[in-house]
């Protein structure tokens, strides 16, 4: 027999479909288990092999060859890439980066985020140390996709920042979810890695599906003036670990490259784009540590 599920309503006494407050109640109410379709997914995701290897060929970037796996899911149409150097299978502390898709700043270059400079970052740190994964996620726009994402830049254009823009268009800040992501890296034969991040809810995310996160490996790249108040937003309201080696409060940073900018004293963004990606990014040759977060909860 195939797995099956029943799905029925429970109504409120004026006939309507009960909310999740109402259900709440009646959990506590008569002592019955509550869960969510989120909850089910999660579970399917820890419990099921819910990916599997399309395609396999070998990827010559200008970095250095890769192998890269085509992945695709039994969920749903989306396709990931892993981008594999090296043996890894069974190895252990694996480096590892889970990127997610960017075609702004992957592809265009684009300086409003970061994302372009921590793949080519993550790639050549990979290829260096000669064995690693790069997995490249269909998950655009933090999740909400590349149309929503668009929308969003237009309201940051108006004043809001990265978080506030994605909750007027009714999202969260953070849509992705990491257990596909785990089910491919432990597909490959990851057991234990360290990962390249600046974001806390990612290692708990991934540990939350099984690995074993080793270290959270720093991703640090130099800040433009058009993904300033970006970086800063992530930093202050998403938690991410960014740029904890300068000595001035982040915010006067941000003020004074900002001022720096609107009065002409900053090379042209253009010019500052192709110098930071020829030379060495600054905190790049640190040892790698993992910067805990207090009040860290899984998601």
């Amino acid at each position: 027999l195939k797995p099956a599920g029943v799905l029925c309503e429970i109504m409120d006494d004026d006939g309507r479909m009960a909310r999740l407050q109402a259900l709440k109640e009646l959990s506590r109410k008569f002592g019955i288990s509550l869960i969510t379709i989120e909850d089910l997914i999660k579970h399917r995701r820890r419990t099921e092999k819910l990916v599997r290897v399309i395609a396999k060929t070998l990827f010559p970037t200008r970095f250095g060859e890769f192998t890269l796996y085509l992945y695709g899911t039994t969920i749903d149409d989306e396709h990931h890439l892993a981008l594999v150097k090296g043996e890894i299978d069974r190895k252990r502390d694996i480096l590892v980066r889970v990127h997610s898709s960017c075609v702004t700043g992957d592809v265009f270059h684009s300086l409003r985020c970061d994302c372009g400079e921590q793949m080519e970052r993550s790639l050549e740190m990979i290829v260096k140390e000669g064995r690693g994964v790069f997995l490249y996620m269909h998950q655009e726009g933090r999740g909400i996709g590349l149309v929503n994402k668009i929308k969003a830049y237009t309201l940051q254009d108006q004043g809001l920042d990265t978080v506030e823009a994605n909750e007027r268009l009714g999202f969260q800040a953070d849509l992705r979810d990491y257990g596909i992501g785990a089910q491919i890296l432990s597909d490959l034969g990851l057991t234990s890695i360290r990962i390249l991040t600046n974001n806390p809810k990612k290692v708990v995310g991934l540990e939350g599906y099984g690995l074993k996160i080793s270290d959270q490996v720093p991703l640090a790249v130099e800040p433009n003036p058009y993904n300033l108040v970006y970086l800063h937003t992530k930093k202050v309201k998403m938690g991410h670990n960014l740029f904890t080696d300068r000595r001035e409060p982040f915010h006067q940073y941000v003020a004074s490259t900002l001022q720096d900018h609107r009065s002409g004293r900053t090379s042209s963004a253009g010019a500052g784009a192709a110098k930071r990606r020829g030379k060495k990014v600054a905190g790049s040759g640190r040892k790698p540590q993992r910067h805990a977060q207090k009040g860290e909860e899984s998601s």
